[in-house]
């Protein structure tokens, strides 16, 4: 499939922050590619190099001819008071009835489509914007982060529609489930540089683990080996009787070289102040309503929460999900009824734009200390502000310089300081990237105090959930089941209730492919493994006396010797394959590779046991 776009020697510069670094790429129109890497990385500034909202230091972008390019980008260019359908036919040029009918695929009513775009849910201004970006006819899509802010029902639409498009697309995302379900190939941006994988989003990491693994493994064997042969050099150098052998030993420790592993990128993790964990009722809800003055949003709220809970607040946008939040956490009275917090339970809430109230002339540091629980020290500050990205000097940069999703990394970080015991949260995970993401979810599933949040990101919630509130035409509710029911049952309502094969998982698990030895290896090992005979290294029989026994010794370890040479060859050429085309996964070679390594071992630890033992027999009197 011809190319659509080309990325060549790309560099691209922010001051002293390197970007992109001689990064080269190529993208068709059959290929679905998830954009990966961590804030800062480059993915955001990559889409807007493609399409042409800015330019590169050096190095070309090629466009092919039929390329039909539409964007999907984060910024909003909405204009004051304009209506749905006024943002759709200005920027697209589509008739009324075109996009209403485009906007239909995203369940946004024609009562949405006349009013102002501005005054719409975040989720349902993404919508239009989606509704804009297919308009245009696309064969190529280039999507910044659509999973913000769309309800779970949406993404599932969006999901369905990604992936019967016909053409090609790159998607950035936090959300690791989006991209596993839209994605089959990955790309990551890290270090300057641009990696295109041929699979998936999970098989792209298990490839990246698996290499650094067989690496490691590798190394250790050379060191392994290059201490034994250390060892029987140094033993055996000075007799003139086994000299040449000690020599000849001596070259092939010459021959051993390691593999160089390039420095991994440190692991985010996150650590919460702890906290006093206490038992008992964490939130009472007596008949509670919610809403606002000219409106109702729920009512008929009755629950008890235990404290410990974490607890996510689920439904689509516009049910009252937020409005339930913002009541919890004070900034909206009842409408009626009462909900109470257990005694003593301090409250930290985090809504999606409190970030805008930021004071623009603050620093990092300045706003962490001020939001931090008296007894937390500097040195858990730094700590806290480097998990999210704030390092070295970072912390002394002003608010007013911060990107938006900066400044949300920031709130939140101050929120994790201030020692509460019950969380608040609405949508935390959007402008994380995913690993920090999953870090933040594996920090707050240990928190022992409880936990409310929003949020649409499946691995967070799956992370972090212990149970779930459903909000749902005017109700708030318990759900009965557990997030893969609740999942599953809104995957049956967007395909008509009926299941749909597209949303099975693609891959077999790794276990599973794990234990699928491949065919023939048996047979392989089979013709080439001659275990030494039991008895060989016991006493020495009648007949054969004591030369036989150290012949058979010797024997044996020939035997043995040959076996691994035949082993580490094999384990070479995989090794030289995987480095003249690192990009091409083979579960069956990985499969190989690890059972050549504990075929080395197994034969290295055999040798070397009969090298013990032929030196005790060398070392006794005959007779």
């Amino acid at each position: 499939m011809p190319a659509l776009l080309q990325i060549k020697q790309l560099h691209k510069a922010y001051g002293a922050a390197v970007i992109f670094d001689d990064a080269s790429a190529a993208f068709s129109s059959d290929q679905k590619i998830g954009v990966i890497g961590r804030n800062g990385a480059g993915k955001t500034t990559l889409c807007r190099i493609l399409t042409g909202h800015e330019t590169a230091d050096s190095g070309t972008i090629t466009r092919s001819t039929s390329l039909r390019l539409r964007y999907l980008e984060q910024h909003d260019n909405f204009l004051p008071g304009e209506t749905a359908v006024d943002f759709l036919m200005r920027t697209t040029g589509a008739e009324h009835w075109e996009c209403g009918a485009m906007a239909a695929r995203f369940q946004i009513k024609n009562e949405m489509l006349a009013q102002p775009i501005q005054v719409l849910p975040g989720g349902y201004q993404t919508r239009v914007k989606l509704t804009a970006m297919l308009l245009g006819r696309p064969n190529f899509l280039v999507l910044d982060e659509p999973s913000n802010y769309l309800d779970l029902s949406t993404l599932i639409l969006l999901e369905t529609f990604l992936q019967g498009f016909h053409g090609g697309y790159l998607v950035v995302s936090h959300d690791r489930e989006f991209l596993k379900r839209t994605c089959d190939h990955t790309l990551e941006c890290e270090g300057g540089q641009l990696t295109l994988y041929p699979g998936d989003i999970e098989e792209y990491f298990e490839f990246k683990e698996e290499q650094i693994a067989q690496k490691q493994a590798f190394n250790r064997s050379v060191e392994k080996k290059r201490e034994q042969l250390q060892a029987f050099i140094d033993r055996f150098r000075a007799k003139a009787a086994t000299a040449s052998r000690a020599q000849a030993k001596v070259k092939q420790l010459e021959k051993l070289k390691t593999i160089e592993i390039a420095h991994p990128a440190s692991t985010v993790r996150i650590t919460i102040p702890p906290i006093e964990d206490k038992a008992g009722v964490a939130l009472s809800c007596e008949d509670l309503a919610i809403g606002y003055p000219e409106k109702d949003v729920a009512r008929g709220i009755h629950f008890d929460i235990e404290r410990g809970a974490h607890v996510a607040v689920l439904g689509d946008n516009g049910e009252g999900k937020t409005t339930f939040l913002k009541t919890l956490a004070g900034q909206l009275a009842p409408k009626s009824g009462t909900f109470r917090w257990g005694t003593g339970l301090k409250v930290a809430y985090y809504a999606q734009h409190v970030f805008s109230l930021l004071d623009p002339e603050d620093d990092i540091d300045a706003y962490l200390m001020r939001s931090s629980a008296p007894d937390v020290t500097h040195q858990d500050v730094l700590a806290m502000a480097g998990c999210f990205l704030f390092k070295g000097d970072d912390v002394e940069k002003k608010v007013k310089v911060l990107s938006g999703g900066e400044r949300a990394r920031l709130v939140l970080a101050g929120l994790l300081l201030s020692k509460s015991q019950v969380l608040l949260l609405d949508e935390p995970t959007n402008h994380l990237d995913f690993e920090t993401v999953e870090a933040l979810g594996r920090a707050l599933k240990n928190f022992p105090g409880t936990v409310f949040f929003i949020s649409h990101d499946r691995t967070f919630v799956n992370l972090l959930a212990t149970s779930i509130l459903e909000v749902k035409r005017g109700k708030i509710s318990r759900y009965p089941g557990s997030y893969e029911d609740y999942v599953y049952h809104l995957e049956l309502m967007a395909h008509g209730g009926q299941g749909d094969p597209a949303f099975s998982d693609p891959m077999p698990s790794a276990k599973k492919a794990l234990s699928q030895k491949p065919k023939g290896e048996d047979c392989k090992d089979a013709e080439i493994r001659e275990s030494p005979e039991k008895g060989t290294v016991g006493k020495s029989s009648r007949k054969g006396g004591f030369r036989s026994e150290i012949a058979k010794i010797k024997k044996n370890m020939d035997k043995v010797e040959q076996r691994m040479q035949h082993y580490m060859a094999e384990r070479t050429k995989i090794l030289d394959e995987i480095a003249q085309n690192p990009f091409r996964y083979s579960r069956e070679r990985n499969t190989r590779l690890k059972e050549l390594q504990a075929r080395i071992e197994e034969a290295e630890d055999e040798w070397y046991s009969l090298e013990e033992k032929l030196q005790q027999y060398q070392g006794r009197p005959e007779g």
